[in-house]
């Protein structure tokens, strides 16, 4: 009898412990690519002010874009460019283009990611679809800008940056009261 409640205690420990472990993944996840530069991950808009920008250190840089839907997701969801090279320090514009081929009205989000990891904290979006929720009716077409400055102060050994986004479907985790105000 003695044995089964220090199994049993044990047991419920572990399990509390895999939830914690879970619970706190991300959070840990997202604090361990903050510090290493790993995966890539964009936080929000930013800007590169005029001032860090010195002529001497613009440099020639190639830039490829990669879309990819989730397989959930069927939407229609491309660049006009599969790649770019540009100038850094120059603000470049590109755009993508969305399309709900389904016939009712849906909600997605692209997550977006840069590699190698270490280049994103030279990759400033100053516009993006990226930061917002992208609601299109059924059949709906739109094209939306991705407005960017690369830092001339990125290495050079980093000759090219590939910019990659991912489309997810997120219509069923919002409620129509959400939907409607997008």
């Amino acid at each position: 009898m003695k044995e089964s409640r220090k199994t049993i205690r044990n047991l419920a420990f572990s399990v509390v412990g895999m939830f914690a472990f879970a619970f706190l993944l991300v959070p840990i996840y997202d604090v361990f690519c903050e510090i290493t530069g790993l995966n890539g991950k964009i936080l929000g808009p930013s800007a590169l002010s005029p001032e860090s920008i010195k002529e001497e250190e613009k440099r020639e840089l190639l830039i490829q874009f990669v879309t990819h839907n989730n397989e959930f997701m069927p939407w229609t969801f491309k660049s006009e460019k599969s790649q770019l090279k540009i100038t850094t320090g120059v603000q470049q514009r590109v755009l993508f283009v969305f399309e709900n081929k389904t016939s009712k009205d849906m909600v997605g989000q692209v997550i977006p990611s840069v590699s190698p990891g270490r280049g994103a904290e030279y990759f400033h979006k100053t516009e993006c679809f990226c930061f917002e929720q992208q609601k299109l009716l059924a059949g709906e077409r739109v094209e939306l800008p991705v407005v960017f400055i690369v830092d001339p102060s990125i290495p050079t050994e980093i000759g090219s940056l590939s910019l990659g986004y991912t489309l997810f479907d997120i219509t069923d985790q919002l409620s129509e009261k959400q939907i409607a105000a997008l």
